[in-house]
């Protein structure tokens, strides 16, 4: 296994604790991508993707036509635009935060606030990009017929570089500028892509011991409850 498996391993903090978050952010980026590629999902593979994440999510078909509204929508409220914030937690982890706002000075006021308050600072945009490496990951339904290391082979030549197993799923990463083709693989052998996405994988990690662990999550909750907050990524690792 490889650095993005041992990633997933050490990463504890738990994305999409409820239902309701869920849904904000799988129709934030509907948004989007319907803003960047259009309304047809045939013609827009990441709106494509979405929508079959919304379906595994459950998430209502009202709440999916208002995303989309959204993005046609001449109001301001519906400008969204993607940010994302670097800061050093607790014990010196270091944090991105990926947030979707339409009000900037909202959204950097709130999660400097978040920082200060539980022992960080926040840093300069883009001040740790250099600890993270960005990777496309792709969740699909497991086929039983299909052999992984063979499906491995073949997803190499798409700019995947790592393959594992999770359940009753396989869960694929490539690079970053590899999404569109692996999708297209994916979709053309019949794969149930139940998410497709994008995570930033930490260089190095930084070790922690239990209680610091739980100091630091302190702060990453309080950033995960923030309406404007789409991803957290971070390379802590706790100790045995």
């Amino acid at each position: 296994m490889g650095r993005a498996f041992e990633y997933r391993k050490a990463r504890k903090l738990k994305r999409w604790g409820n239902m309701a978050r869920t849904f904000t952010r799988i129709g934030k980026d509907i948004t989007l991508a319907v803003k960047s590629g259009g309304t047809d999902p045939v013609a827009n593979p990441r709106l494509r993707v979405l929508l079959q994440m919304a379906k595994a999510a459950a998430m209502p078909k009202e709440n999916v036509e208002r995303a989309i509204r959204k993005a046609t929508d001449k109001d301001a409220s519906a400008d969204y635009k993607e940010v994302a914030y670097s800061g050093y937690g607790p014990y010196g982890v270091a944090i991105v935060v990926e947030t979707v706002t339409n009000n900037t000075t909202r959204t950097v006021a709130n999660v400097r606030s978040y920082f200060t308050h539980y022992g960080g600072t926040l840093g300069n945009i883009g001040s740790l990009d250099f600890m993270f490496e960005r990777k496309c990951v792709f969740r699909v339904r497991t086929k039983p017929e299909v052999d992984l290391e063979e499906l491995e082979l073949d997803l190499i030549d798409y700019g995947a570089d790592e393959l594992f197993s999770d359940g009753d799923e396989t869960v694929i990463y490539g690079a970053f500028e590899s999404y569109g083709k692996i999708q297209k693989y994916l979709e053309d052998h019949d794969f149930f892509i139940t998410s497709g996405e994008f995570e930033r994988i930490p260089a190095d990690f930084k070790d922690v011991t239990a209680g610091q662990a739980a100091e630091i999550d302190k702060l990453l909750q309080k950033l995960e409850e923030d309406e404007d907050v789409q991803n957290i990524f971070h390379n802590m690792r706790q100790e045995e």
